[in-house]
């Protein structure tokens, strides 16, 4: 985001301005010692000096509210900071917009930095973050909570000696002895630094504290994230989370994205009459829904979809408005019985239904038709493979079990020189048909009608395998391994896509672990870690020969034949 050189510099509230002026004086006339000692009066003199050989202030930073952002480079240089190029803050914008419960989309923040002394001669700044706010745009609330707050007000300490020990050490001393409490924090994966956010006590006119550290830390990160909650509402939080699967449900029942996602966007009655829902008994589920993320008020009386919601639009590029019925029906259902998975080690699902999913999809032509578009749902998470694998030296890709050919269909369209052949059930083929016929490459592919379970064709150069091995137990597992070994060539690469669980001892979040729930209580598979994958490969004749990161907590596992 660049400066406009001819727009005339924009007008600042002079409250803003005087706090840009108040946030420059107060670097100049700090250092580490001074900020630890105001904002931390609770350690003592020796756990301040601890604090601060491993850590050193680096900046202040106030929010303002100019009616534009263009210019505003202009107006702060003549206030004699040499701020540098606007650049947008993507991190407090959706900050205010889950704050405020406005669309992100609708909010311009932008950041500039100007370089000032601190009072012991170090190279420190300010960090300027402004939020436009345009005449008659509605956000002077926005503004003036915020001026009322200050939240995004606070004071930053870099960490010198990086590493997870350090950094574990400094946040319990924060939490402990400098009686902060943990507010938030997140991995900047553009600038690589993980950032810790403490909240002071009142008193000080800087109640907040970032803590910068260079690298991903997702243990510290972990961890901070749970002690920031308090446990009875984290815990409620907990428990209500059925209610969100309904209500998100709910909405794509209702096609809310696709009538609020329009122009002109209908007004509350006429949207009720266009879901055939109660208008007030709409109205409540729509302010839960804001509440979630799912849609934002536009400002006229109704609402938008945000971010998330549009993925709830049927038309939506990758929508997961099929996941959204699948969750919030059968397996929404048959995840009260979770408990009798958990007792007996067999699968919910058969239990609540008679019958396991597979089958139990397979006897509804409705419910196999929601089974398989949900999916393709989530199919983004092939997007990178056919730039991962080298399919150079191919030429022929077998996919097992492969769907409607979503992944087969991005190699081939990567890779004109490569052949497909697809095996599945027949009525998936029949799909699987009409989407490569959309992607372009029918022409090269070979359906094939059967179940892999019974035979995988041979002749290939590479095997996929996507989304398959979590459905089943080990000891299936195995047997579909050594059946792909008796099938593949010694020369082919088989290609492995599952979620992978954390590591133990690994606290990063992972889709995977509530994901293997999941598959105990409506498939009867697991999820696995890439050590627990590698044993079954190995077992079954396959080396475990490289793992790769995909979209949405996947991983892409490569393995050849044991030679």
């Amino acid at each position: 985001m660049g400066t406009d050189p001819c727009a005339a510099p924009p007008r600042l509230d002079p409250h803003d301005l005087d706090r840009i002026r108040r946030a420059a004086a107060f670097v100049a006339a700090s250092d580490t010692a001074s900020v630890l000692a105001d904002l931390l009066p609770g350690l003592t003199a020796a756990e301040r000096d601890a604090v601060a050989a491993h850590s050193r202030f680096t900046h202040a930073a106030v929010l303002v509210f100019p009616p534009s952002l263009a210019g505003l480079r202009d107006l702060l240089h003549e206030e004699g900071l040499a701020v540098g190029p606007v650049t947008p803050s993507v991190v407090v914008r959706d900050r205010l917009a889950r704050r405020y419960g406005r669309s992100a989309d609708a909010l311009e923040v932008g950041i500039l930095r100007a370089p000032v002394t601190a009072a012991d001669g170090s190279p420190c700044e300010i960090e300027i973050f402004a939020l436009a706010v345009p005449p008659g745009s509605g956000l002077d609330t926005v503004a003036a909570g915020e001026r009322a707050h200050d939240h995004e007000a606070h004071l930053a300490l870099e960490v010198t000696t990086p590493g997870p020990v350090v950094l574990a050490g400094l946040r319990a001393t924060l939490l402990g002895r400098g009686v902060t409490t943990a507010d938030g924090g997140g991995h900047n994966a553009h600038e690589d630094v993980t950032v810790l956010y403490f909240r002071a006590g009142d008193g000080g006119r800087y109640q907040r504290l970032e803590l910068n550290a260079r690298g991903h830390h997702p243990g510290v990160l972990a961890e901070h994230g749970r002690s920031g909650d308090r446990p009875a509402e984290r815990l409620l939080q907990l428990m209500t989370g059925a209610w969100a699967t309904q209500a998100v449900a709910v909405a794509a029942d209702l096609r809310l994205a696709d009538h609020l996602d329009t122009a002109p966007r209908p007004g509350p009655e006429r949207l009720a009459e266009l879901t055939g829902a109660h208008p007030d008994s709409l109205r409540r589920l729509l302010r839960y829904l804001t509440a979630l993320g799912v849609f934002a008020p536009d400002g006229a009386g109704s609402h938008r979809p945000t971010e998330l919601g549009r993925l709830l639009r049927t038309d939506a590029e990758q929508s997961l408005h099929p996941l959204a019925l699948l969750y919030g029906g059968p397996f929404y259902e048959s995840f009260g019985a979770l408990g009798h998975a958990v007792r007996t080690g067999r699968d919910a699902f058969e239990h609540t239904f008679g019958a396991h999913h597979f089958a139990h999809f397979a006897q509804d032509p409705v419910l196999a038709d929601l089974f398989d578009r949900s999916m393709a749902a989530s199919t983004q998470m092939f997007d990178p493979i056919a730039e991962l694998v080298d399919f150079t030296a191919a030429r022929v890709v077998v996919d097992v079990a492969g769907g409607n050919g979503a992944l087969l269909g991005r190699v081939l369209q990567a890779h004109p020189h490569l052949e497909g052949v697809l095996l599945e059930r027949p009525h998936v083929v029949e799909a699987a048909r009409a989407a490569l016929t959309k992607a372009g490459c029918i022409d090269r592919c070979r359906l094939v009608s059967g179940d892999f379970t019974d035979e995988v064709p041979g002749g290939g150069d590479v095997y996929l395998l996507s989304r398959v091995l979590h459905d089943w137990d080990d000891r299936q597992c195995l047997g579909i391994l050594q059946r792909l070994a008796a099938a593949v060539p010694e020369h082919a690469e088989l290609l492995v896509v599952e979620r992978l669980l954390p590591a133990d001892g690994d606290p990063s979040p992972s889709l995977a672990v509530p994901w293997d729930v999941h598959m105990l209580c409506n498939v009867g598979g697991r999820e696995r870690t890439a050590e627990h994958y590698g044993r079954l490969l190995a077992e079954a004749g396959f080396d475990l020969t490289g793992v790769a990161e995909l979209p949405l907590d996947g991983a892409l596992l490569s393995a050849r034949r044991t030679p």
